[in-house]
């Protein structure tokens, strides 16, 4: 049985859509492992995945720092990361599927295992005319602009991964090649790569090189027969649909300040809500509020009123899915890039930037998007999109290109 082995790393967020994607591989007849940190074994093995280790989980890290402070995080993260795919992927594969994390790091590995590679990226990381780089700032520069910071951010990844290449090729004992130069050679060679978000949210760029492919979400793997909580079940029932608020694996030790705020604007804007702990520890109670940990956002979001999330890519995608408006708080890396998207969509009231979060500008937000219906309006008729597209189905298509035999000459 061909053998797949696909490497995750960061989040939630950037790990569990790749749970679904194993498992629509492994009903096409792959035997399917997926590589990340213990914290998700769980997930994995829910998938009927197996399960390989990664070290350095970076979700306590997840926080509100400054850009050279995320840097050194980063480095010192993808540094760990680097061995942890070695031991990976030492049971042996035929394919490796990457990430936007982990590709810098699995294209070294593929040589060393003489192995193909398919790019499987949550975020439009290669460089365009038509939008400024996920990571680095919303505002246009022109097409020209554009292109340039996107070159100049793909540099600054290649810097962070610099050290992690060095000693992981040191260790597959494969000749000393900059970051920058492997990451040439694959687009040279026009590695192909699949991106999971809706063409209806980020449409592909018309001067992406040929490889280069929009397909459609790839959703967290949840078991159909598993509902939700009874006591979250008894709640939604129990009066009109809530608001969820929740921020993911950001803002560690903020969850004090983010609880009173959720609280009172929730109840001045005159609404229920759900509070998501994450690793910000929100909590509250009461007969209008409720406090839980992490559920499928594919059976609650449909149930509640708006979202109030950070604007991570797989939250905002299942916000959009789930036809509710949302009130995007963006805090770091690719989060301003999704917010925008949203609020320039119609799905999305305007993003509130996390340190300017405050309780009144909460309530007022979530008045709009709760009361204004052209909000919901919107996200209905990209959710009626998103239903039509199969981003795993695709992806179970380019396995079955990569690895069909070569014809015989």
């Amino acid at each position: 049985m061909t053998r797949i082995l696909i490497a995750a790393a960061g989040s939630y967020g950037d790990v569990a859509p790749y749970t679904g994607l194993g498992f629509r591989l492994r009903e096409a007849g792959y035997d399917v492992a997926l590589a990340t940190h213990g914290t998700f074994a769980p997930l994995v093995e829910a998938a009927g995945l197996r399960f390989r280790e990664l070290p350095a989980d970076s979700g306590g890290r997840q926080g509100v720092g400054g850009r050279k402070e995320l840097m050194r995080a980063a480095s010192v993260f993808v540094r760990d990361l680097g061995g942890g795919l070695v031991d990976a992927a030492v049971r042996g594969a035929d394919l490796l599927v990457l990430s936007t994390t982990t590709a810098p790091l699995g294209w070294h590995l593929a040589e060393a295992m003489g192995v193909p590679t398919l790019g499987a990226y949550l975020q439009p990381t290669h460089p365009t005319r038509e939008f400024p780089p996920v990571i680095g700032g919303t505002r246009s520069l022109g097409g020209f602009g554009n292109r340039a910071l996107g070159g100049f951010s793909l540099r600054m990844v290649d810097r962070v991964y610099a050290d992690a290449v060095r000693d992981l090729r040191a260790r597959l004992s494969l000749p000393a090649t900059a970051p920058r130069v492997m990451r040439a050679r694959q687009e040279r060679a026009g590695l192909p790569v699949l991106h999971g978000f809706s063409p209806a949210v980020v449409p592909r760029p018309a001067d992406w090189r040929a490889g280069l492919d929009v397909v459609g979400n790839w959703w967290p793997h949840h078991d159909p027969e598993n509902p939700l909580p009874s006591e979250l079940d008894d709640f939604l029932r129990a009066g009109p649909p809530p608001v969820f608020i929740g921020f993911g694996s950001m803002a560690a030790g903020e969850g004090e300040r983010l609880s009173e705020i959720a609280v009172t604007a929730l109840r001045a804007a005159g609404l229920r809500g759900v509070l998501q702990a994450g690793r910000a520890g929100l909590a509250a109670s009461g007969d209008d509020i409720l406090t839980v940990g992490e559920v499928p956002h594919a059976l609650l979001f449909p149930r509640v009123a708006a979202v109030v999330h950070h604007a991570g890519a797989g939250t905002s995608a299942a916000a959009l899915r789930a036809g509710v408006p949302a009130v995007p708080v963006p805090v770091t890396a690719d989060q301003p890039f999704w917010a925008a998207r949203l609020a320039s969509l119609g799905a999305a009231t305007d993003p509130i930037p996390f340190r300017q979060l405050t309780a009144p500008r909460l309530a007022e937000a979530l008045g709009r998007a709760v009361r204004e219906g052209a909000y919901g309006r919107a996200a209905d008729r990209l959710a009626g999109v998103m239903a039509t597209e199969d981003g795993a189905g695709e992806m179970v298509k380019a396995v079955e290109r990569i690895l069909q035999p070569a014809p015989c000459p």
